[in-house]
C-alpha cells in the first residue's frame, strides 16, 4: 500500500475506535492507545491526521481506504465504473462494526473489499454453496479459499459457510446485521432454489437488519417465462420473493442502472461483459455497451411481527 492510502486506512481506523468508545461511554485516550498508531505530521499531510467526525464520515473513509488497497487485481478494480461498489455499499448502510454475509461471492470481487473493511471491528462471513462435482461453483470456491489463503494481513479473519442451496443454513438465526448478494438471484430462479434462500436470509438476519440485492434488471412488463434463462429478472419479481419471505421493501436505487442496456441478446446477459459469451463476435458493440442494467434494492427484516389484519 503506497503511504497516502496506508494513512488514510490508519486514519481511519483510529476514528473508529474513538466512536466506538464515545457509544460505549469507555475513556477516548485508552482506545485510542490501543488503536493502530496513526503516522507523523512528517509521514502524511496534516489533512490525513483528522479523524472522520461521524459514522457515515467514518465508513467514507474506510470505504475509500480499502477501494485503494494494492491487495484488489488490477481486473476487478477496472469494473468499479460498471459496480459503483462505494455508493452501492453506502446504500446498504454498511458499517464496519457490523456482521455481513455475502451470499456466493464467486471469486471475491466485493471480497476484496468487504473483508478489510469488517477485519478490525466487524465480521465478514463468505457463504458458499456447497460445491457439486467439477463445476462454476467448486472453481469459485477453490479460488476464494486460494487468495484468503495467500493474504492473511486482509483476510485472516474472514470465516467461509457452506449451505446446501435446497436447504440452506447461512447462520445462527439473528446472527447477522447485513446479508449481499450481486448477481445471484437469477442463478437460483433459474435453479428453483430462490424461495428457500430468501427465508435463509430472512432466519440468519437479526430485527431490523437489511438484506441487499443486486441482480441484472428485466422490464417490469416482462413475465417470468419470459426472461428465466436471459439472466434478466424482473424486479417486482424479486420484491415478491423477498416480500414473501418476510421482508419490506425499504428502498431502491438507480445506482447500478445503464440505459445503454437492451436485454435482447443472442446469449442473454452473459453476451455482455465481463462474460462476452460470444466470444469476438461483435465484440465492440457490447464492450461499448458495458455491463449490464442492474436493480439495486434494499429490504428490511420488521423489528417486530407485522400485526394480524382484523
Amino acid at each position: 500500500m503506497n503511504r497516502g492510502i496506508e494513512a488514510r486506512v490508519r486514519a481511519a481506523r483510529l476514528g473508529a475506535a474513538l466512536m466506538l468508545a464515545a457509544c460505549l461511554g469507555l475513556p477516548a485516550l485508552a482506545w485510542a492507545q490501543q488503536a493502530p498508531a496513526a503516522s507523523t505530521a512528517q509521514d502524511q499531510p496534516a489533512d490525513e491526521l483528522v479523524p472522520p467526525t461521524s459514522a457515515s464520515d467514518f465508513t467514507s473513509a474506510q470505504l475509500d481506504g480499502v477501494l485503494a488497497g494494492n491487495w484488489r487485481s488490477p481486473a476487478n478494480r477496472a469494473r468499479d465504473v460498471y459496480r459503483h461498489p462505494k455508493a452501492t455499499l453506502q446504500f446498504f448502510g454498511i458499517r464496519p462494526d457490523q456482521t455481513v454475509i455475502e451470499i456466493t461471492p464467486g471469486g471475491g470481487w466485493y471480497s476484496e473489499v468487504l473483508a478489510p473493511l469488517l477485519r478490525d471491528n466487524g465480521h465478514y462471513v463468505a457463504a458458499l454453496q456447497a460445491p457439486v462435482g467439477d463445476g462454476e461453483a467448486k472453481r469459485d470456491a477453490a479460488a476464494l479459499r486460494a487468495k484468503f489463503a495467500d493474504d492473511p494481513a486482509e483476510y485472516g479473519k474472514a470465516t467461509i459457510v457452506e449451505f446446501d442451496p435446497k436447504a440452506p443454513v447461512l447462520g445462527a438465526p439473528g446472527s447477522a446485521d447485513l446479508v449481499l448478494t450481486f448477481r445471484n438471484v437469477h442463478n437460483w430462479v433459474m435453479a428453483d432454489t430462490a424461495q428457500a434462500m430468501f427465508k435463509a436470509f430472512f432466519s440468519v438476519l437479526r430485527p431490523g437488519g437489511v438484506l441487499g440485492v443486486v441482480d441484472h434488471r428485466a422490464d417490469d412488463s416482462a413475465t417470468l417465462a419470459m426472461v428465466k434463462r436471459s439472466g434478466y429478472l424482473p424486479p417486482r419479481y424479486v420484491v415478491k420473493l423477498a416480500t414473501e419471505a418476510g421482508f419490506t421493501l425499504d428502498e431502491s436505487s438507480e445506482i447500478n442502472a445503464n440505459p445503454k442496456d437492451t436485454k435482447d441478446y443472442p446469449k442473454g446477459v452473459w453476451t455482455l461483459p465481463p462474460t462476452l459469451t460470444l466470444g469476438e463476435q461483435d465484440k465492440a458493440k457490447y464492450q461499448a455497451i458495458g455491463e449490464s442494467d442492474r436493480m439495486t434494492l434494499r429490504f428490511v427484516k420488521p423489528s417486530a411481527p407485522a400485526a394480524a389484519t382484523p
